[in-house]
């Protein structure tokens, strides 16, 4: 399950029209940027970047998960872009990425970037989660896809 504050509506774009790996690092950079006081977008655009060069991002169908430790934030941040158009981004499967998920974590925070990381590729690796992704109009809906609301506690909640 992914923190409910991980994703917030401001750090989302549907439909970016990033037309290369680089430019789609920068776009997150600063939707990132957006969603922290920490380090400006260039600072995350060098930290994403800097972990690209280690090995790519890119999973499997169409799906990237970028993401860096980062000095300076106390909680992770996460981003997320949908591309008009697919990318190379050298994933796995060598098949265009058209959906990044940003994280970022704090820096000390290797456990937690890790679970989070698993929990995102559990997550992507669902046929129906990316189907949904790529058919969402509206952040209202990727928000839902992310942070679906809780069934137990609504039930519970009419005692």
């Amino acid at each position: 399950m992914l923190p409910e504050d991980l994703l917030q509506p401001d750090q989302i774009s549907l439909g970016d029209d990033a037309g290369s790996k680089k430019r789609a690092l920068e776009h997150l950079s600063e939707l990132l940027a957006s969603g922290t006081n920490a380090p400006g977008a260039e600072a995350i655009y060098e930290k994403l970047l800097e972990r690209e060069r280690l090995g790519s991002t890119g999973m499997s169908q169409g799906i990237a998960l970028p993401h860096a430790r980062i000095k300076g934030i106390s909680k992770p941040v996460g981003a997320f872009i949908r591309l008009k158009q697919g990318i190379d981004f050298d994933a796995m499967d060598s098949k265009p990425v058209d959906i990044l998920f940003g994280l970022l974590v704090p820096e000390q925070a290797t456990d937690v970037h890790l679970e989070l990381l698993a929990s995102l590729a559990r997550l992507f690796s669902k046929p129906e989660v990316c189907a949904q992704v790529r058919q969402a109009e509206s952040t209202d809906q990727i928000m839902r896809i992310f942070n679906p609301p809780p069934l137990a506690n609504a039930a519970s909640d009419h005692r």
